[in-house]
């Protein structure tokens, strides 16, 4: 069955984080950027960008699930709505390292 409130969308985008050009993902929606890791409040349901809040996502943490690999959660600064998005094959692993590790700041 396929899930209604999902709606691709993999368009480039300059991130407002910091500020690097960011191109399609490819296979699938692309979400964050993938040199920061952050993101933009945009979506009430996943690629639909229509939410309001257009506050900057965050990396708060990192969990895995075993079937889809690293989770990012993200953390809106603005309004502290929280999301979890995959981890893609072409995101910074340093950094996602570092956001593993329980013992940074």
């Amino acid at each position: 069955m396929e899930n209604t409130l999902f709606s691709k969308n993999d368009s480039p985008f300059i991130c407002a984080n910091c500020g690097r050009e960011v191109t399609p993902l490819g296979y699938s929606s692309r979400n964050h950027c993938p040199y920061c890791l952050c993101s933009l409040h945009v979506d009430v349901n996943p690629g639909d960008r229509a939410g309001e809040c257009r506050g900057i996502m965050v990396p708060v943490a990192v969990t895995t699930d075993g079937k889809k690999g690293f989770i990012i959660t993200h953390k809106c600064k603005k309004c502290g709505f929280v999301r979890n998005n995959r981890f893609q094959k072409d995101d910074d692993v340093d950094l996602l390292i570092y956001l593993s590790n329980p013992y940074n700041p």
